[in-house]
Order: structure tokens, then sequence, then C-alpha cells
């Protein structure tokens, strides 16, 4: 037996907190009866019901993307632009991005049908590390590096990268590896720019343990199952 939320969250209705809400509105059914918080259900037998529709647990899902610029990190997009989505045709399950790369930003993006660590993954108080490779305008100085560690003040608060190294300093354009954990949104951009360099180009190398060193971009893999664990010990219990 596990608690309804937790169900719902690793069947990929939403995140446990989200379920909750959709819970105590009366939306959800066990066994033809309203369920209420607290309710625990037994994936093998129970009748789970959401506004009348089945619930249903899919294979879990987990892979990893390289995300391609000019690419939108989401399910679906009104303006018919290409999705994330697009790019992982025919992997079995229904998926969904876990946060969000702009249109403009390449790199690491994992793709699940799982909830439930999606959600985790994404909340700043597990503080998930993610890895960028940044080339900003101008010639960056160790004092930069330092400014963005000890933390910038943002329009939503105080910021901080973990990590701000110098992989190359030129007069016109630098390139820095920069490691952050909030996952704020533009939250690196907002950085960069908050020190006097704006970026040029960017692009996420590893979230976590995961890392698309061997994939092109548009590329994708599923994850191992050592990756998986190693990504819900990343997120916390």
């Amino acid at each position: 037996m596990i608690r309804l939320q937790r169900f719902m969250a690793e069947c990929g209705v939403a995140s446990r907190r989200e379920s909750e809400r959709i819970i105590a509105a009366g939306r959800v059914t066990v066994n033809g009866k309203t369920a209420t918080l607290g309710d625990a259900v037994d994936p093998d037998t129970d009748d789970v019901a959401l506004d009348g529709q089945r619930i249903t647990r899919d294979r879990p899902v987990y892979l990893v993307l390289n995300k391609p610029r000019g690419v939108v990190s989401t399910a679906k997009d009104t303006h018919q632009r290409k999705t994330v989505l697009d790019c992982v045709r025919d992997v079995g399950g229904r998926l969904f991005p876990v946060g969000r790369l702009d249109m403009d930003v390449a790199g690491a993006l994992i793709l699940t049908n799982d909830g439930d660590l999606a959600h985790r993954l994404m909340h700043p108080k597990f503080e998930v590390q993610k890895v960028y490779h940044a080339t900003v305008k101008g010639a960056v100085t160790h004092a930069d590096c330092s400014k963005l560690m000890q933390g910038v003040q943002l329009e939503d608060g105080h910021a901080s990268a973990d990590e701000a190294v110098i992989l190359e300093a030129r007069p016109a354009a630098s390139t820095l590896r920069l490691v952050v954990h909030e996952g704020r949104k533009r939250e690196v951009k907002r950085l960069c720019e908050a020190v006097g360099h704006p970026i040029l180009e960017l692009t996420r190398l590893a979230i976590a343990n995961i890392t698309v060193e061997d994939l092109q971009p548009g590329q994708w893999r599923q994850l191992t199952p050592q990756e998986v664990e190693a990504l819900r010990e990343a997120a916390g219990p």
C-alpha cells in the first residue's frame, strides 16, 4: 500500500503537493468512492480515477536529451514550434520535461513520467546541481567569479553560483563553467548580466550525475538504473 498522492505522482498526474490539492477538491475516487487526504491504495488492485478517468501507472521511463537550440522545453506549443517531445517519439509512456531550458539554450534535459522524482529534482530545497558552459560578453576576471559565488541581488532575491571558473578569457568574450542549484527562471543569464557580462551562448552540460557528453544535439538516451538511483539520492528522500 502506498499513499494516494504518491501513486498519482508516480503516474505522472501531478507532483505530490498538487495531487494533495486535487484530492482535497474531491476530484479523485478510489474504487468508486471519493478519496480523502491520507488514503492509501494498492496500485495492483485498487481502481483510482481522476474526474472519472482511470489513472494507470505506466512503465517508468527516464531519459536525458541533449536539447538543441531552437526547440521549446514544453510538452505542447501553441505556436506550432518544435518541442522536446518531438525529439523523443516512440519511447513508451507519456513523458514531460523536468524543468525548462530557454529556447536559445542547449544541453541536458531530463524527461520522465515519474512525477514525484520530477518535482523533487525541480524543487530548490533539494539543491540539485546543474553544470553550464557559458560564453559571455567581455573579459571576465577572477573578481567577477568571486562576485558570482558570493552572490548578487536579483529582482527575486539574492542568488549565487556554487562554482564559477574561467575557462578562457578574451577581450570580446569569455567562457565560464558555472554550477548552480536553485533553478530559478533564467538564473544563469541573470547572474551573468548582474556582474556585467551578458550571456552570448549557454549550454547545460549536466544535471546532478547526468551528462550529455556523448550525445549530439537532438540525441537522447535512456538512463541506467544506477543513474536513476543516484538522481533519487541527489533529490533527497
